[in-house]
């Protein structure tokens, strides 16, 4: 069964940069977004996918995600989506056994940068990098589909 454990912090600072990779823009949209399920589609470059996500059971929650054809993804964020897209730009940095996920919003969530962690467990440590800020695991605000109902410039 595929789970996700995800771990999420704000950046404190911009040293991240001199290790990340290029970066790649993402552009998201929510199709449904209820307690138990969320249903996003995701545009990465010329690929797209659509991702259902479970009930978040502390740091956990299920994750199935499939490959769909650009053009129905596109159609889907245009005609489909409940909230307006999310639009960021995804950096992975490696520090020690893992590889963190930088978003650097754009848009209504301009200004907002996390760093995200992929665990196989929920207790797995893990470094804590200098420009690491405030764990926000635990804050529902932080959430993409809550940043695309209530985006980070209207807090």
């Amino acid at each position: 069964m595929p789970i996700e454990i995800e771990r999420k912090f704000l950046v404190k600072d911009a040293s991240w940069r001199t290790r990340a990779d290029a970066g790649i823009r993402l552009v998201q949209g929510y199709l449904c977004a209820d307690s138990h399920l969320t249903v996003r589609a995701r545009i990465q470059e010329d690929t797209a996918f659509l991702t259902l996500k479970g009930e978040t059971q502390g740091l956990s929650r299920l994750e199935f995600e499939y490959p769909i054809p650009l053009a129905e993804a596109q159609e889907m964020l245009s005609a489909l989506s409940i909230f307006p897209p999310i639009d960021k730009t995804r950096y992975r940095v490696q520090e020690g056994a893992h590889c963190w996920e930088i978003d650097v919003f754009a848009g209504a969530n301009a200004g907002l940068v996390i760093a995200e962690l992929e665990l196989t467990r929920p207790d797995e440590p893990f470094e804590h990098p200098p420009w690491l800020g405030e764990e926000v695991s635990d804050d529902p605000r932080y959430l993409n589909v809550n940043l695309a109902r209530c985006p980070y410039g209207t807090w």
